[in-house]
């Protein structure tokens, strides 16, 4: 439908101008196709939000949750390499994978950040708790991954009749989950350190600010009677 609507546009986009009072719009089948876009991609940003919400929540912190939520740009690379790869394009049922992409990549990262934290809880250095997080989650990540693709492996083959419907969905969650497995191992630790950084380097500057604040002055002082 989304070929025809374009070519049919095209098509009265070549024609002379409309008299006053006179327009072309698609109807029907395309006119519902766009509301479920729109409708999916209102859903596609709210779960971006509530995610973050949650996660700030659960960690108490306003910054953390940025470097879990970097796993949500590295899944939609994978995604849409794995549409291309198979030859699929983007529809509804390719957005609905994608918005279920975005509770199951954060898995991964939230394993690393959350296991990293407790070390650091328990007293040990940060770059030793990262170092030590990878290798420790690897196979909870792996298991979970693998168990995600080959369950949506047969989806994605379009084994079956009305399979050929579903498959775009089943391709852009596999090269997702993928593509953020390989990722998320390597560039979310590696963000998670930078974003500490900097927010001690931002607790360091305004706990100064906070101590110069506090100290009083030599005009002050000088004004205080001895006693």
């Amino acid at each position: 439908a989304g070929s025809v609507t374009n070519e049919i546009r095209q098509r009265v986009d070549s024609l002379v101008s409309f008299p006053p009072g006179y327009s072309a719009a698609p109807v029907g089948e395309q006119e519902i196709m766009e509301e479920s876009f729109a409708n999916i991609m209102n859903a596609l940003f709210l779960s971006v939000i509530f995610i973050y919400l949650l996660l700030a929540s659960q960690y108490e912190s306003f910054t953390d949750p940025f470097s879990i939520m970097l796993s949500l740009p590295l899944s939609l690379i994978g995604a849409i390499l794995g549409l291309w790869v198979w030859g699929s394009s983007i529809n509804i049922m390719t957005l609905i994978g994608i918005v279920m992409l975005m509770g199951l990549v954060t898995k991964n990262a939230i394993l690393l950040i959350d296991f990293v934290k407790q070390r650091r809880a328990a007293g040990m250095d940060r770059t030793e708790a990262v170092l030590a997080a990878g290798p420790i989650r690897l196979r909870p990540i792996l298991m979970t991954t693998l168990a995600t693709v080959f369950g949506m492996l047969p989806l994605a083959l379009g084994l079956g009749p009305g399979a050929e419907l579903r498959a775009p969905m089943a391709r852009a969650v596999i090269g997702g989950m993928l593509s953020s497995t390989l990722l998320t191992l390597v560039v979310v630790p590696v963000v998670y350190t930078i974003i500490d950084d900097f927010t001690g380097f931002l607790r360091r500057i305004f706990r100064r600010e906070d101590a110069s604040s506090r100290v009083p002055s030599a005009e002050q002082q000088a004004t205080v009677p001895n006693k």
